[in-house]
């Protein structure tokens, strides 16, 4: 007997504008999701509290994930054709030291959502992460073996299973190192970090053993908008173009704008004494989206010189 979780309805992809509900929508993938669709889609932004951060004129309310009958309760109410699910707890190190809060936050609330995306008919973009990968053989395609080694990591995989199990039509948008800034963002980035410390002259450590493919905000909103617009389904790897090391991210941050690069002292990965174990080397391979949903990310370059473009939005 066939389980309700495993049938397949076929796809239908609506024409015109969509309506699409964002979690997470004070943070900076939900912000980059909110510029880019005006004009373009009816969104409903939510977060947990108040609106914080600039909505471009689109509706919010409160959802707290943790709450299954929030769920329901703004689906029924909004009725859309795709749920952007980017709210997680992302901290890696806190993820660590508060697994339960983790659990809670990443795999409870995926589930609770795709649950009621699967209930409602609702088309579920998950947004997923390179650190399901152990780091061994990167850069990733979609089919890699997934291998976490952190809190983090195996709670994002965890919510993918789930995701898949819930019966909704889904998308699972893997990406890699967010990197951007918006008005009124509450935390930082790595671009953000380094500019910030090094503009003050302060020294800071950055590891040489980590490689990663530095992903702009703008064109991962950009990757879920045309996942949802084209009615894709599956898993799909968005990330910058480029893979690096970390030192050499920050490094080129530090030539661009012109700063003292003498401040920034090489250490390893060991050295930071860091909670939760990082991937050494991840980085995806985006042929799929590139050929699916004609996805083209902006070079490391041309990001760091429209980060501040993007930063004086309002």
């Amino acid at each position: 007997m066939t389980s309700p979780a495993k049938s397949k309805q076929p796809t239908v992809v609506k024409q015109g504008p969509l309506r699409i509900l964002v979690t997470g929508a004070n943070g900076l993938l939900g912000q980059s999701l909110l510029y880019l669709a005006q004009g373009r889609h009816e969104l409903l932004a939510t977060g947990r509290g108040p609106a914080r951060g600039n909505h471009f004129g689109f509706p919010y309310a409160e959802l707290d994930t943790t709450r299954p009958e929030d769920f329901e309760r703004v689906l029924t109410e909004f009725k859309p054709d795709v749920v952007i699910h980017s709210a997680a707890m992302t901290q890696v190190d806190d993820c660590e030291k508060e697994p339960e809060t983790c659990h809670l936050l990443n795999v409870d609330a995926a589930r609770f959502c795709a649950e009621a995306c699967a209930r409602h008919g609702v088309h579920l973009i998950f947004i997923s992460t390179d650190f399901i990968f152990d780091g061994k053989n990167g850069p990733y395609a979609e089919e890699a073996d997934a291998a976490p080694l952190s809190v983090y990591g195996w709670s994002k995989l965890h919510a993918e299973e789930a995701v898949k199990a819930s019966g909704a039509r889904y998308t699972i948008a893997r990406t890699v190192l967010v990197i951007g800034y918006v008005p009124g963002l509450s935390r930082s980035n790595i671009i953000l970090w380094a500019r910030g410390a090094l503009q003050r002259g302060e020294r800071i450590r950055v590891v040489d053993d980590q490689v990663r493919s530095p992903t702009w905000s703008v064109d991962l909103a950009e990757g879920c908008l045309r996942i949802a617009e084209r009615g894709a389904e599956g898993i799909y790897h968005l990330s910058g173009p480029d893979t690096m090391s970390i030192l050499e991210l920050v490094t080129q941050v530090a030539e661009h704008a012109e700063l003292d690069a003498s401040l920034i002292d090489v250490v390893s990965s060991e050295s930071l004494g860091q909670p939760a174990k990082r991937p050494p080397v991840t980085g995806f391979d985006i042929s799929k989206a590139r050929k699916e949903l004609d996805f083209n990310p902006h070079s490391f370059r041309a990001v760091l010189d429209e980060i501040p473009i993007f930063g004086n939005l309002s």
